[in-house]
């Protein structure tokens, strides 16, 4: 028997069902999409209730016993990622769409719920769940919660933290408290779920959530545009906010993402001419005739004003789905450039274009054999940047100094819509005040004394 067998063997557990303990078993759960390594879990529990998860925790307060909390592992900054002898507690098995109220719009989930299942659900229902992301397949809703996920169309939607109106939260003495409030509006004093929005489960373990939902549109319109430069991009961008109804999403491209994308997936460019940078806007609204006009007239105008300069209007849902999947190509090209160092910035818009030129000089001129990406919801102000392969950890720090050096430069956000967990602690302090970090160490502290929740997150 190994080291790590016996420390599994030793760990006094709660009798459930589904629970994993054998090396082989455990192994998915050492890591997530960041690629980050960490330790071998003495248990893999994976309760099924917000009661299973309250005894796993009130039974190990006593020992101590530092908990990982995993949703899908689709995180890229290692915040599932346990430590050697962590209880791990996947929300895999909590999947339960428990209630759907179609005159109040409104669907409780349990935390285990996978984003696509859920949208697919209600949308089957003629209602609509908003949140999009690469990940849709295999991130879970109480991962979504945890990290404020944004996605595609927060630009009308906003991030996670705008469609939670309750959440019911396992807390780390395994209290459960139940804020599963179904209403918009509710002026009762201090809004304690936001507490548990975005924390990254270092503040409570999110069981159950009541989410908002819409009324399904009819159809969604998608173009992509091509551009010279970005100070067209803004301008694309003001003009589709004030002209075009229904605009949901605002996805930039630069030349190097699309021209990776497109090879990764087998096709050829979408234009003839080479453009710098690509905008693909995808409005909701009606299958009225006259929409479709107002849609396709919107980018006639632009091109008329010297704003774009080609466009592809999706005619079929079929094409639409072809523009979106060079979008949603990050996912094929991370594989091809690990090891990778992914980076979700938040960066002010009016710069944006200097810091992207900026970055990219440095980053080629640190590793002209790697490939630079770059791509982002721009309508929100966040710019994903990938670059690789780097092997070795030398070189990835080299990545992180170049780009979050810069962001503070320009007053940015070292994190839009990823969270901290374990890969961007290092540089929490470029975006958070020694303040800030020192109420948040506090908040930590009075509802996680003993420190035994994603311990080593953020903080």
């Amino acid at each position: 028997m190994n080291k790590l067998e016996n420390q599994s063997r030793s760990v006094a557990l709660v009798d459930l069902p589904g629970t994993l303990s054998d090396v082989a078993e455990i192994e998915k759960y050492c890591t997530d999409w960041s690629g980050l390594r960490g330790g071998r879990p003495a248990i893999v529990y994976r309760p099924r209730s917000s009661l299973d998860v309250a005894r796993i925790v009130q039974h190990h307060s006593g020992d101590l016993q530092r908990i990982t909390i995993q949703g899908g592992l689709t995180g890229l900054a290692g915040g599932a990622v346990p430590d050697d002898g962590d209880i791990v507690i996947s929300m895999e098995r909590l999947d339960q769409i428990e209630e759907f109220d179609a005159i109040g719009g409104t669907v409780t989930v349990q935390a285990g719920v996978v984003l696509s299942r859920l949208a697919e659900t209600v949308e089957a229902q003629d209602w609509y769940f908003p949140l999009d992301i690469g990940a849709r397949g295999s991130c879970q809703i109480g991962g979504n919660i945890a990290t404020n996920a944004g996605g595609n169309r927060v630009l009308r939607y906003g991030p996670m933290r705008d469609l939670v109106l309750g959440v019911e939260v396992v807390l780390a003495d395994g209290r459960v408290v139940s804020m599963m409030n179904r209403v918009l509006k509710n002026n009762t004093g201090p809004d304690l779920k936001h507490l548990f929005i975005g924390t990254e489960g270092t503040f409570g373990i999110v069981t159950r959530a009541v989410l908002r939902l819409f009324p399904k549109p009819e159809v969604r319109r998608s173009a992509l545009c091509a551009l010279s430069s970005f100070v067209q991009v803004t301008a694309l961008l003001k003009a589709a906010r004030g002209r075009l109804p229904g605009l949901s999403s605002f996805e930039v491209m630069w030349d190097d993402f699309l021209r990776a994308s497109t090879r990764e997936l087998g096709r050829s460019m979408p234009f003839a001419d080479d453009h710098n940078v690509y905008v693909l806007v995808e409005a909701e609204g009606s299958t009225a005739p006259q929409m479709q006009e107002l849609f396709e007239g919107f980018f006639g105008e632009m091109i008329e004003e010297s704003v774009v300069s080609d466009v592809i209007v999706a005619q079929s849902q079929a094409q639409s789905n072809a523009l979106w999947e060079i979008r949603d190509g990050i996912g094929e090209l991370l594989k091809s450039l690990s090891p990778f160092v992914s980076f979700d910035v938040g960066i002010p818009l009016r710069v944006t274009g200097e810091y992207v030129e900026r970055v990219r000089n440095l980053l080629e001129t640190a590793f002209p054999a790697a490939s630079h990406l770059f791509f982002g919801h721009l309508g929100d102000g966040n710019l994903h940047i990938v670059t690789g392969p780097h092997v070795s950890e030398a070189d990835q720090l080299r990545a992180d100094e170049i780009v979050y050096r810069l962001v503070e430069e320009v007053g940015g956000s070292i994190s839009a819509e990823h969270g901290i967990g374990r890969i961007k602690k290092p540089f929490l302090h470029i975006s958070r005040s020694g303040i800030e970090r020192e109420l948040m160490a506090k908040l930590k502290a009075t509802l996680d004394p003993a420190q035994v929740l994603n311990a080593g997150r953020i903080l």
